[in-house]
């Protein structure tokens, strides 16, 4: 039986009409992790809700019935190493892996999602339009504007799209470089008719995102998901998901939030509160005392990660009696210093609190984020976070303690784009492990490996795509699985492209000079580069004097 037989729908899909645009849209993994991907539930019908087009689905492992010859192919993209099946799916839509290798006969590919809204470049060459920013404002631009232009010559048609605020098109921009190992010279349109900068589209409406289908196939079974809050405030310097995605945006609970939810509820029994700082929403606590209603009983729910000092007893008493376990709560250190670096607006006893009120709640188990190699940390501080942790089961004995520990990774359009990994930030992550996994806590750290990668595509430009492809042909290790991905075939494509590339060490560990040209410079996000150096600045002023400025 098909995957897709066991979909509930939850918004009426229109009939296509004679003159439809056949369309492809894609999600470059399996069906159970693209189904569970909101984004990719969202923008899936927001095209199949269209008559103008005829929308097939596609993952790697199944797919609807495809057009022959589609006039339109999307990608939502939210993992990394996604791209590899990217480019394996391109394939085998026999499309050209590369966009200027495309005729008039060839679909206009497109794609989105947080990976390409963050930095596109390394995967540029894949693409003819990326989307960059909300999809309620760019995908209805984009069929728009593909309908609009669908028989003119394929020039005419990527010119078009050019225009549209949002819509990239990366092979109308050249980048030069001092030298072919080198930073970026400069990165300018090729035509005085193409805009010299593409900004971010935010949407800025209160009705927020929900899911469009429920199914047991999905990575979190039959759940409903609904998007409580949009982005973060407290801009952590680190933080992608707080600085690309402002302004900070709530839901209406009475016009938007409720109704969605009692909608989901009567497809399912199981809820999904998602967003950056769900419990920052101004009436999160009228949103839980609606929850704990009789009406409400049967729902399992589940939240998303939450900000430490907004946990009390009452939040984690209705968590609990909604069949939830446990929470999640990110507090990067142990470390009042790294946490004003980073701006983490966290005190202990915020955090000791939130474990305390865990456990009086009903609660089984807190699971905590950590991050090692923050710029500017010591080794004093990763003891720090040991010493924390363990204070905190004494806190709150009985409850479950987890701590997953990632290493630092530099993001575009963050204050620490600039910054480079700490190259001792495996070395703590083992420190870390050593004091904590003897004293019997759950202790899970990512990948160092999969750091690396992240930050050489984090930080990435167009120079990485033969590299990237290279990757491919040696065997990039299980792309499902970070602790498994290889590190050695990267090692082994830079010294195939030795002069040709500038050296891993460059992408990944060095920090950039300031006023160096970023791979994203035309590429604009929420907040001025002014003000990313700003924040920056106040970051340094808190550092140790051995810290680099």
């Amino acid at each position: 039986m098909s995957v897709f037989a066991d979909e509930t729908l939850l918004f009426e899909p229109a009939e296509p009409r004679a003159d439809a645009l056949p369309t492809v849209f894609a999600f470059p993994n399996t069906y159970s992790v693209g189904i569970t991907s909101l984004g990719y539930q969202v923008v899936w019908a927001m095209l199949a809700a269209r008559p103008e087009l005829a929308v097939a689905r596609l993952f790697t492992d199944a797919s609807e019935p495809l057009p022959r010859s589609p006039g339109l192919v999307g990608f939502s993209m939210s993992w990394e190493l996604d791209y590899i099946n990217v480019m394996a799916l391109l394939e085998a839509l026999d499309l050209p892996l590369h966009a200027v290798d495309r005729t008039d006969r060839d679909p206009i590919v497109f794609g989105g999602g947080p990976v390409l809204t963050a930095n596109p470049e390394p995967f540029a060459a894949y693409f003819d339009v990326l989307l960059l920013g909300d999809g309620e404002l760019s995908i209805a631009a984009l069929v728009e504007t593909v309908l609009a232009v669908r028989d003119r010559p394929r020039a005419d048609r990527l010119e078009a799209l050019a225009q549209v605020p949002g819509l990239y098109v990366p092979q109308l921009y050249a980048v030069d470089y001092t030298e072919p190992t080198g930073p970026i010279a400069a990165i300018r349109p090729l035509s005085d008719r193409i805009p010299a900068v593409v900004t971010k589209q935010t949407y800025r409406g209160n009705s927020l995102s929900a899911s469009t289908v429920v199914t047991p196939r999905a990575a979190w079974e039959n759940i409903f998901m609904v998007e409580t809050v949009r982005s973060c405030p407290e801009l952590c310097r680190f933080c992608l998901a707080s600085y690309l995605t402002l302004p900070f945006r709530t839901a209406d609970l009475d016009d938007s939030l409720i109704p969605a939810i009692d909608r989901g509820l009567q497809a399912t029994n199981r809820l999904g509160l998602l967003g950056a700082s769900v419990t920052q929403h101004p009436e999160f606590d009228r949103l839980l005392d609606r929850l704990s209603q009789p009406a409400y009983e049967h729902v399992r729910l589940s939240v998303a990660s939450v900000r430490t000092n907004t946990v009390t007893e009452k939040f984690a008493r209705v968590l609990a009696s909604r069949d939830c376990k446990s929470i999640t709560v990110a507090v990067e250190s142990g470390s009042e210093t790294v946490r004003q670096i980073i701006n983490k607006k966290l005190e202990q006893a915020d955090i000791e609190r939130a474990a305390v009120n865990a456990k009086a709640g009903g609660l089984s188990a807190l699971k905590l984020y950590g991050m090692a190699g923050i710029p500017g940390e010591t080794i004093e501080d990763i003891e720090a976070t040991a010493a924390m942790i363990l204070h905190l089961k004494k806190a709150a004995p009985g409850l479950k303690l987890t701590l997953g520990c990632s290493t630092f990774v530099p993001k575009s359009h963050t204050p620490f784009q600039w910054f480079g990994i700490n190259t001792d930030a495996e070395k703590r992550l083992k420190l870390l492990q050593k004091r904590l996994r003897s004293n019997g806590i759950d202790f899970r750290p990512e990948s160092y490996n999969w750091s690396i990668i992240q930050t050489l595509i984090s930080r990435g430009d167009r120079r990485l795509t033969p590299l990237l492809e290279l990757v491919r042909t040696y065997g990039a290790g299980d792309t499902d699985n970070p602790d498994r991905v290889s590190l050695g075939s990267y090692r082994r494509a830079f010294k195939e492209l030795r002069d040709r590339v500038p050296p891993l060490d460059y992408y990944v560990f060095q920090d950039w000079d300031l006023d160096q040209v970023l791979p994203w410079e035309h590429l604009h996000g929420p907040l001025p580069i002014t003000t990313l150096k700003k924040h920056r600045a106040e970051a340094v002023a808190l550092m140790p004097g051995e810290a680099i400025a």
